[in-house]
């Protein structure tokens, strides 16, 4: 939160922003989209094919427009908040799963044939969903893991639906990628209207309330999704 900052390689990391692009959407390119797209491409979902993703938080919510984008022809999204689920339409789901209302992996080898999805994507960071990726993902199939696991020394697979080893699964992880070339093509994709991240920003604060915006996001409050910081 530095008014300013040094940049390491500055060439090959800096991008000049459109000016038909302001500031509040481009902000988004820098860790949302770059993230969220990323676990998308990660998820390798073939033209045509099914992808679920668990968790329409921030990173969630730029996977689904992600695999929208690379042809997904059945998007899935999973999470429990109303706001996160009717968010996830607007970005591209087809059918949204309230996991406290049902199963989600029931309801995903339901929607597939029994078969399990091309991809699963965890953007939560929890055993349960990662578990549930593999459950609900077919063999041969992607989990593509962009989630953070804070907690605890193992994540586990579970052994049935991992096809005892021999599922053929890819399991795919990476962190937020960044450089010049990168942004610029997430920008172009901003100008040319193919995605439009600004309704995640559901609060806005100056500067001086920026311990107020972290605390929120630590509790949820208010049904707060990504608070905007401006320096004004």
């Amino acid at each position: 939160m530095a008014e300013y900052f040094h940049v390491n390689h500055a060439v090959v990391n800096l991008a000049p922003i459109p000016s038909s692009i302001p500031d509040e959407k481009a902000v988004y390119c820098c860790d949302m989209l770059s993230t969220g797209f990323m676990a998308a491409e990660h998820a390798n979902v073939p033209l045509g094919g099914s992808v679920a993703i668990f968790a329409e938080g921030p990173v969630g919510l730029m996977a689904t427009v992600g695999a929208r984008l690379l042809g997904a022809g059945l998007v899935i999204g999973v999470d429990a908040y109303p706001h996160r689920l009717e968010l996830a339409r607007h970005f591209g789901a087809d059918v949204t799963i309230d996991f406290k209302r049902e199963d989600p992996v029931k309801k995903i080898l339901e929607l597939t044939g029994g078969q399990g999805v091309d991809a699963a994507i965890e953007a939560f960071g929890g055993q349960e969903t990662f578990e549930a990726c593999v459950r609900s993902t077919r063999p041969g199939g992607t989990i593509s893991n962009v989630g953070y696991h804070g907690h605890g020394d193992y994540v586990s697979i579970p052994r049935l639906a991992w096809g005892v080893g021999m599922g053929e699964q890819t399991i795919r992880t990476g962190l937020c990628p960044g450089g010049a070339e990168r942004m610029k093509r997430l920008l172009r994709l901003i100008e040319g209207g193919r995605v439009d991240p600004s309704p995640m920003t559901t609060h806005r604060f100056p500067f001086s309330q920026v311990e107020r915006a972290f605390r929120m996001m630590q509790t949820k409050e208010d049904g707060i999704l990504k608070p905007l910081i401006t320096f004004e």
